[in-house]
């Protein structure tokens, strides 16, 4: 019998073409990703959704993004949904994730960084320790740090720190509220969607996020007086499943790890120059350019008032909170005094 080698040729052409399809879908991994509260504009529309939908075009993953309110998510479950692998991807913000964990609040402790610079020195100081922490308590993998910016107290008749006495003061993180109750105030815990009605109302007369967030929640409507004392950050972070993140081959991890420290520098850019324009609309001031315009009264700031902070971090917010995360972890406070106390000059002792 005579072979028709061009139909075998054919079909040995088809199979090979259909088993090279079939590998590379079945190499194709899947990333279900939550982002940041749609709200955040700038950081959700500007950054996360382009980044997500640049990654969506590789051949080798698929994802899948959503933001976080759009799919109903509780900012506080992040780390145990990602360690559950109910999702790949989160944007975690870390003050309010931390309730599980105490150890991460260490990267934004209320009082410790006076500024951003400070900051980026504090999350590059504990970075290394907060992955291997996650890794071995929550199944996941670090790949962004960032802050949302500095968090300052949007308030109502404050002419000076001093004001804040008796005052009720809507804070998001254990170490704010120790902070805060330091300088003479009464912390309220609120939902960032509550807060705008609860400054109106009464039930709180000062409310703690970033000028950019406040400005965009139209907080200035409802309050009169700007006080630019940052209490802290709202450091955030992007975290993924463990499990996920080692079925990527080593070549992918090298370009997402790449890919996701531009994203976290973006983040960064967002917190110094976006928030620095929202200060001056909050307070009317002619450069205001990206933000809407009010005329809300800058409170003034002295030396002095840093140092009252200070010395508040000091005896009040890290003693309590190194206690307490000892109590999950007793390496707690020396990993802390060995990276972000050294990088800021803080010490905890507990004896």
């Amino acid at each position: 019998m005579k072979l028709d080698w061009k139909r075998i040729a054919l079909a040995v052409g088809v199979t090979v073409s259909l088993g090279v399809a079939a590998q590379a879908q079945a190499q194709e991994t899947s990333l279900r990703v939550v982002g940041n509260f749609s709200g955040n504009k700038k950081h959700v529309d500007g950054v996360e959704r382009p980044f997500f939908n640049k990654l969506d075009e590789r051949d080798d993953l698929a994802v899948s993004y959503n933001t976080m309110d759009a799919i109903g998510v509780e900012a506080a479950d992040a780390l145990r949904l990602i360690r559950t692998g109910a999702f790949d991807v989160m944007s975690v913000q870390i003050g309010m994730a931390s309730r599980d964990d105490p150890f991460f609040e260490g990267v934004d402790l209320a009082g410790v960084a006076a500024n951003l610079d400070e900051q980026r020195e504090v999350v590059e100081a504990i970075r290394e320790k907060f992955d291997q922490r996650l890794q071995e308590r929550f199944n996941a993998k670090l790949l962004t740090l960032w802050p949302f910016g500095p968090q300052m107290m949007f308030c109502s008749g404050v002419d000076g720190v001093e004001d804040l006495a008796d005052k009720k003061v809507r804070v998001f993180t254990p170490s704010m509220s120790r902070l805060v109750e330091g300088l003479g105030a009464s912390p309220v815990t609120l939902q960032f969607s509550e807060v705008y009605l609860a400054l109106q109302r009464g039930v709180a007369d000062c409310a703690v996020t970033a000028p950019t967030a406040g400005n965009s929640a139209k907080w200035p409507e409802v309050t009169d007086s700007f006080v630019p004392l940052p209490l802290s950050f709202s450091v955030q972070g992007h975290f993924m499943n463990l499990d996920t993140w080692n079925r990527l081959s080593d070549t992918q991890q090298e370009e997402l790890t790449a890919a996701f420290r531009q994203m976290e520098k973006q983040m960064w850019d967002i917190a110094r120059n976006v928030n620095d324009d929202a200060i001056d609309c909050n307070i009317g001031r002619e450069s205001c350019s990206e933000h809407e315009s009010y005329d809300m009264q800058l409170v003034d700031i002295g030396e002095t008032t840093r140092e009252e902070v200070s010395d508040v971090t000091a005896e009040a917010v890290l003693p309590v909170w190194g206690e307490d995360c000892n109590a999950i972890y007793p390496e707690c406070t020396q990993v802390w005094n060995d990276t972000v106390g050294e990088a800021t000059g803080y010490a905890i002792d507990l004896q």
